[in-house]
C-alpha cells in the first residue's frame, strides 16, 4: 500500500501492513483489562419523553442523567428517527467506500477546511501511529449549497440520504440536550443557541475486516472534544468505552443510537457528568461502519461551569472560562489526551 491508498481500496488484507502495527503498549490485548461482559451500557427508551405526560418525561430524563453520571455513554431506542432514513444513508456511505479507487481519489485529502473529504490518516496521535480505518469527514448541518457542492454525487442517493439523515439526527440531538438540561434542573433550552449551534460535523468510519486484530486498533482511545455525540454503529460490535478502569463493549442493539458526552458537557456541568474515553477495536470476520454526528458549540462561544452547577454537590468551579476555539487548539496540542487537555483548563487549587 502507498500513502495515498485507502484500506477500502484493497479488497482482501492477508496481513497488517507495518505502518498499522501499533507499539506493544498500545495494542488492545495489552491495555489494562479485557472487555468486561458483566456490566452493560444502559439502553434508554425515549418513547416516554415524546408523550404528553410530565412524569414519564421526567423519568426518562432521570435515566439519562443516571447513565451519564455512571458511564458517560448510553444507547437510545424509540428515538423517532425512522430506520429507513438510517439504513438509507448507511447504505450510501458503504457504497462510497466500495467504489473503485479512482472514483474516491478526488475526495482524498487531509485539508480540514473541506466540507467533504476521505482519508485514512488519523489526526491527534503524537507518534503518528496509523489506525485501521478509512473515514469521511463531512460538514452536514445546517445543509447549505456550499456543503452540497462538495458532497459526492456517487452513489446516486448519497446527497439526498445524507441531508435527510443529518437533519433528523440533529433534531434527536436537540431532544437529548433538552432532556439532559431538564434532568439537571436547568431550563430546557439551556444548551440551545451558541452551546450547540456550531456547524454539525459527521465522521463516517469504515473499519475493514482485519487479519490480526491483536496488532492494531480501529481508533485510538480518546474523549470527544465537542458537546454531544450521536452514533449509529450498525450490527457489528467494535466500540468500547472506559468504565471503572476496564473497557466495556458497547453491544449493538437493533435500531439504537449510541450517545456519549464530550468534554464540553463535563466542563459545563462542573464535572458532574464526565466525558467518556472510548476506542474502536477490529475483528477478522466483518467490516464495520459507524456514522458519528458531533454536536458542537460555535467557535466564539464562551464556555465554563454553569453557575447553577457550582453548588454543594459539585463543589467550587473546577474549570476556568474559555472560548471554544481555544479548546479546539488545546485538544490538538494535547493529541486528544483526556487528562492533558482537561489539565490545561482545570482550576488548580
Amino acid at each position: 500500500m502507498t500513502e495515498m491508498e485507502l484500506l477500502s481500496d484493497c479488497p482482501v488484507h492477508t496481513s497488517v501492513p507495518d505502518k498499522y502495527v501499533l507499539p506493544p503498549e498500545k495494542r488492545p490485548s495489552l491495555l489494562d483489562d479485557e472487555p468486561s461482559s458483566d456490566v452493560a451500557i444502559p439502553v434508554i427508551d425515549l418513547h416516554g419523553a415524546a408523550v404528553s405526560d410530565d412524569c414519564r418525561r421526567q423519568l426518562v430524563a432521570a435515566k439519562i442523567i443516571k447513565a451519564s453520571k455512571e458511564f458517560g455513554i448510553f444507547q437510545v431506542v424509540n428515538h423517532g428517527v425512522a430506520e429507513v432514513v438510517v439504513q438509507g444513508f448507511r447504505e450510501a456511505a458503504a457504497g462510497f467506500f466500495a467504489m473503485p479507487a479512482e472514483e474516491k481519489l478526488p475526495y482524498l485529502s487531509d485539508d480540514q477546511s473541506k466540507h467533504f473529504r476521505v482519508s485514512s490518516s488519523t489526526p491527534y496521535d503524537r507518534n503518528g501511529d496509523r489506525y485501521w480505518l478509512d473515514y469521511l469527514k463531512i460538514n452536514c448541518h445546517p445543509v447549505t449549497d456550499e456543503h452540497v457542492r462538495e458532497w459526492p454525487n456517487k452513489p446516486e442517493s448519497f446527497r439526498s440520504s445524507l441531508a435527510e439523515y443529518s437533519a433528523t439526527v440533529h433534531e434527536l440531538a436537540q431532544t437529548l440536550l433538552r432532556l439532559i438540561a431538564e434532568g439537571l434542573g436547568l431550563d430546557d433550552g439551556f444548551f440551545a443557541g451558541d452551546l450547540s449551534g456550531g456547524s454539525t460535523q459527521m465522521n463516517v468510519n469504515y473499519y475493514p475486516s482485519c487479519p490480526d486484530p491483536s496488532l492494531t486498533l480501529g481508533l485510538l482511545p480518546h474523549c470527544d472534544r465537542h458537546l454531544l455525540t450521536v452514533l449509529s454503529q450498525g450490527d457489528v460490535a467494535g466500540l468500547q468505552a472506559r468504565h471503572g478502569g476496564r473497557w466495556l463493549l458497547v453491544r449493538p442493539v437493533p435500531g439504537a443510537f449510541v450517545v456519549n458526552l464530550g468534554h464540553q458537557m463535563e466542563i459545563i456541568t462542573n464535572g458532574l457528568l464526565a466525558s467518556v474515553e472510548h476506542r474502536a477495536v477490529t475483528n477478522t470476520d466483518a467490516a464495520r461502519l459507524s456514522v458519528v454526528t458531533l454536536i458542537m458549540p460555535k467557535m466564539e462561544c464562551r464556555i465554563g461551569p454553569a453557575p447553577e452547577m457550582v453548588n454543594e454537590a459539585t463543589g467550587p468551579a473546577k474549570f476556568r472560562e474559555f472560548e471554544f476555539s481555544e479548546f479546539m487548539k488545546a485538544y490538538s496540542a494535547a493529541a486528544a489526551s483526556r487528562e492533558d487537555v482537561l489539565y490545561y483548563f482545570r482550576i488548580h487549587q
